[in-house]
């Protein structure tokens, strides 16, 4: 722990959200005693009945991220802030400024490339001047593509990389409103804003690209391979754009014709064909739909608010499987494999980013400073951490 004279070593922001809830309730359960957590948001009754209901003694913080100066107090007050608070183009930028101003980590679940990309070009050079480590995707998005590879890579003696393609073997669980009102407020902007539709689109949106820049992205992932049809994962293209960053910020030790990609299996035969299309046409039709203002609000009627989560009992059934494929330039292809039994946007998410919190307040990680990835920040540590709560992750030769 690199600030002993905080009062605090994580603020967990948003507590009372319906993720903020579940990493609360991971933090309640995993952090070690002594460990001094706080948790803050706009109410405080809300927050007072979560430490009621979680039996813990943690200070409870009311404050609006809009106050500038409530803000910069928080991040002044603790070592490491976790923030729920989202869409975060709209309420984080000032959250994260202020833990880079006071030198304090930083963690949040933005799958927003608009939000980061700014992030980056606001906060990198404060960041690494005050020593703070500041990760965004600390979630469901874009841990297991960001850890995925990386530690891939690492087993492969760092060669340079070729390929590398993350397939989906299994996705139970249910939509966040959250991350939906997340989709619908980036591509509202990007509607109006010609450079936001670029930046969304381009792998490199999150660094100053290589000197040697592939044309065409990952490719659209839909079709058959190895007998199996498959279509492209909704978050593939910003996972990508994190993954580029990890190589970027590694002094692109991945190599720089790396060319990654994120796809779900759907299975053999018709069956299979038929899942893929309706997957490929469904997610290009909400995309489409949200991006224009009379099929949106037609759209905004039939999918959860900002704040409503499924039902317990989904939740409950949730589970994830992935494989990260990654083909170096010599030796034999690395697999890893991440799993675990939790709802991969709410249980997952929320073990995910209590543990990227904890490692940051309580690990000897590497020293490094500036706006960082989860892989760069703290990688192996936190792969152990993830190991220790149900989480499979298994890296071998690719047979």
């Amino acid at each position: 722990m690199r600030t002993h004279d905080r009062d605090h070593d994580i603020v967990l922001l948003g507590a009372t959200g319906f993720v903020g809830r579940y990493t609360a309730r991971h933090l309640a359960r995993s952090a070690p005693d002594g460990a001094r957590i706080a948790v803050a948001g706009r109410s405080r009754e809300r927050l007072d009945g979560l430490t009621r209901e979680l039996g813990v003694d943690w200070q409870t913080i009311e404050i609006d991220t809009a106050d500038d100066t409530a803000v910069a107090r928080l991040a002044a007050s603790t070592s490491v802030v976790a923030t729920t608070v989202g869409p975060y183009l709209r309420y984080g930028a000032g959250v994260v400024s202020a833990c880079a101003r006071a030198g304090t980590d930083y963690a949040d679940l933005s799958g927003e490339s608009v939000f980061v990309a700014r992030s980056i070009a606001r906060n990198s050079d404060v960041a690494r001047e005050s020593g703070a480590r500041i990760v965004h995707s600390c979630g469901f998005d874009s841990i297991p593509s960001d850890l995925g590879i990386g530690l891939a890579h690492a087993a492969a003696g760092g060669l340079p990389i070729v390929a590398a393609t993350l397939r989906v073997r299994s996705l139970r669980g249910g939509v966040s409103g959250g991350t939906i009102d997340s989709l619908r407020q980036q591509l509202k902007g990007a509607k109006s804003d010609a450079s936001s539709r670029r930046l969304i689109a381009d792998p490199y949106a999150l660094t100053p690209g290589p000197s040697v820049r592939l044309p065409g992205g990952s490719g659209s992932g839909w079709g058959r391979e190895r007998g199996s049809w498959q279509a492209p994962f909704i978050m593939g293209a910003y996972n990508q754009q994190i993954v580029q960053r990890s190589n970027h910020l590694t002094g692109w030790s991945y190599g720089q014709l790396l060319r990654y990609r994120e796809v779900v299996r759907t299975g053999r035969g018709p069956a299979g064909f038929l899942r893929a299309a309706g997957i490929t046409v469904g997610t290009a039709a909400l995309v489409g739909a949200m991006s224009f203002a009379p099929t949106r609000t037609v759209v905004d009627r039939m999918l959860p608010a900002p704040g409503v989560g499924p039902s317990a009992k989904t939740i409950e059934d949730g589970r994830f499987a992935v494989d990260v494929d990654v083909y170096p330039v010599q030796g034999a292809p690395i697999r890893t494999t991440i799993a675990a039994p939790y709802d991969p946007g709410y249980g997952g998410t929320g073990v995910m980013l209590a543990e990227s919190a904890l490692s940051l307040a309580l690990d000897d990680l590497p020293d490094r400073a500036g706006v960082l990835t989860p892989m760069v920040a703290m990688g192996e540590q936190l792969a152990d951490r993830l190991r220790a709560h149900r989480f499979t992750i298994e890296v071998r030769p690719l047979s």
